[in-house]
């Protein structure tokens, strides 16, 4: 919702200050500038990305609209559930876990976190890395660079609807100019007419470098860099959920494996020790 509110500020505030200069929106509304600058930007986002790139990108730019369902209370759950489970293997051993691993859509546990069964890729990470656990066959420092490739991949793949959307951004004033190339050369051949009609035809032609400027960066840019931090706090959630697991491959305590993961969530939602452990061993009770 920030990024909805940026952007109406922004194209506001241009808006205001230019009728404050006695401007007339009535000039800016140039069909045909309009046409090349969202057909260029939409056929170079499509030749770089493709067409299952733009809904990828439709979809993230459409979650923006929506609150960051990484917060406090988000990783609280995160860190009640992974205390219940290693309690689990801690009583009844490895095997014990390995219902809740193998369908975790269906463990009593789980079900019970919905914030953290609606993050997929968050369940699947977390189920598959503990199958690996459960196998014995992989030591803390191979499930360490296991988990960082799976990581790495994931964020290379939600990365891509950001590096697009900026591509696209970075290319707009260059586009702008091609409009307003466009309305030159058509301008040149009205020279010797009346002299209002090629005023006209100027105008026309500069408000494709206007709207390729603002869209760069009044738009475009923001929308990316929101992405980018929508990204990371994704990421750092991730990065949760491994902190906790390499340390439960190591065979530390349940309240050992969570405070790892809990030093690795950024101050603004980061839960107290004192209050992580009361809500912990609350749920585990």
């Amino acid at each position: 919702m920030n990024v909805l509110i940026g952007v109406v500020v922004v194209v506001a505030s241009v808006m205001v200050g230019y009728i404050m200069h006695h401007g007339q929106i009535a000039v800016l509304i140039q069909i045909n500038e309009f046409i090349i600058l969202g057909g260029a930007g939409l056929g170079s986002f499509i030749a770089a990305n493709g067409i299952g790139g733009l809904k990828t990108t439709i979809a993230a730019v459409m979650g923006l609209l929506k609150p960051d369902p990484f917060t406090k209370d988000a990783y609280l759950d995160l860190l009640k559930m992974m205390y219940q489970l290693f309690n689990v293997a801690r009583k009844e051993g490895l095997l014990g876990l390995e219902k809740h691993v193998e369908t975790p859509e269906e463990s009593e546990i789980i079900k019970a976190f919905p914030s953290f069964l609606a993050h997929h890729h968050a369940v699947h990470f977390f189920a598959d890395t503990m199958k690996v656990v459960l196998t014995g066959s992989v030591g803390p420092h191979d499930l360490s660079e296991m988990m960082e490739i799976d990581l790495e991949i994931a964020h290379k793949e939600a990365s891509a609807p950001a590096t697009g959307i900026q591509t696209v951004g970075d290319a707009m004033p260059g586009f702008g100019i091609v409009a307003a190339v466009l309305g030159v050369i058509i301008t040149m051949g009205k020279i010797g007419g009346d002299p209002a009609e090629i005023g006209k035809s100027v105008a026309a032609a500069l408000v494709g470098t206007f709207l390729g400027i603002l869209l760069a960066y009044g738009i475009f840019a923001p929308l990316s860099a929101a992405m980018t931090t929508r990204l990371n706090s994704e990421g750092q959630y991730m990065n949760c959920i491994r902190f906790a697991l390499l340390s439960f491959a190591r065979g530390e305590s349940p309240i050992t494996c969570i405070e790892f993961a809990r030093r690795n969530i950024e101050p603004a939602v980061r839960p107290g020790f004192t209050e992580m452990e009361t809500k912990v061993k609350e749920k585990a009770a």
